[in-house]
């Protein structure tokens, strides 16, 4: 991956912009030694693009810098219910020749529109998911996840998730050490997992209540240990039926898909890192054996962590 175009439109929606251009217009730093990228916004009149927070943008690029992206983004904006006509056929010729197309937030309709979501899972704001799955009917919405990423077609939920989206991205292209060091310059974590829900209801709880956030970095800290619930219950002084419901409604998941990614990341970083056999690297990072690791990982990367080690090591 090479070159990233961005298509912004009227009532650019300035931090969906911005999130982007976070991950992948960042220049070269030497500290940390990432791929730099011809990183280009667009849009499909060039000149002034009305912003819907107080403030326009100057866009001097148009439509051909998707021509040879190898990533077009499809930035938010307000009224995405206006499909651009010379904007659906910049995706369509984008998708035909390969690229990867990644629509933020809302721009999932621009997706839709052009018939990229037909039978293939995708999301949105959550806002906005019932809405897309009640005009795009063929497409397989998933309201409460982060990202959906099939084929060469990712959509994201709003706002901040988009982030993630493209750190998932950027970990799927270059490596989990090279997505870790982007988010560490960001200042976000590394990875939330796709499946994780969108809105995570917090519940009101007694004020004397301990956070999960110590028993949290303690399991990071032991993940080669056993991490069933019962156990981080008890560390966390709550019975286990509390600590999986407290567990759900603090961070959007289960204690178990929540050590299962953790032990999975920290997998990742150990083959592209270390020379270790992939038993050792079980063993230390929870899985008990090389045929567990092989099953997560397939699962969730889709390659062995023998190709994986073979594409990524350092």
């Amino acid at each position: 991956m090479d070159k990233v175009a961005v298509i912004v439109q009227d009532g650019a929606e300035p931090f969906g912009l911005g999130s982007l251009v976070e991950v992948w217009g960042e220049p070269y730093h030497a500290d940390d030694d990432n791929p730099v990228f011809d990183f280009q916004v667009c849009t499909p009149r060039p000149g002034r693009v009305k912003g819907r927070a107080g403030y326009d943008l100057l866009v001097e690029r148009g439509l051909d810098a998707t021509a040879d992206a190898d990533l077009v983004c499809i930035s938010p904006f307000h009224d995405f219910l206006d499909f651009d006509p010379l904007v659906l056929e910049a995706v369509r010729a984008a998708h035909e020749r390969g690229a990867i197309i990644y629509a933020h937030c809302s721009a999932a309709f621009t997706l839709g529109e052009v018939g990229l979501l037909d039978g293939r899972e995708c999301t949105t704001h959550w806002r906005y998911t019932d809405r897309l799955a009640a005009r795009y009917p063929s497409a397989i919405v998933r309201p409460d996840v982060l990202y959906c990423h099939q084929g060469n077609v990712l959509t994201g939920a709003g706002s901040a998730a988009g982030i993630d989206a493209s750190l998932h991205l950027m970990r799927e292209t270059f490596g989990a050490r090279v997505a870790a060091t982007t988010a560490r310059r960001i200042v976000v974590p590394p990875h939330r997992d796709g499946g994780q829900a969108q809105f995570i209801a917090r519940q009101v709880v007694d004020c004397q209540a301990e956070t999960l956030g110590a028993v949290l970095t303690w399991a990071t800290e032991n993940l080669a240990d056993n991490l069933d619930v019962d156990t981080l219950a008890r560390k966390a002084h709550m019975s286990p039926r509390t600590f999986a419901r407290r567990f759900r409604d603090e961070t959007g998941t289960t204690p178990h898909s929540w050590v299962t990614a953790q032990r999975l990341q920290l997998a990742e970083e150990m083959l592209e890192r270390t020379d270790n056999p992939i038993d050792q690297i079980a063993t230390e990072v929870g899985f008990g054996n090389a045929a567990t690791l092989r099953h997560h990982f397939t699962r969730v990367r889709g390659v062995s962590p023998q190709v994986y080690r073979r594409q990524f090591a350092c």
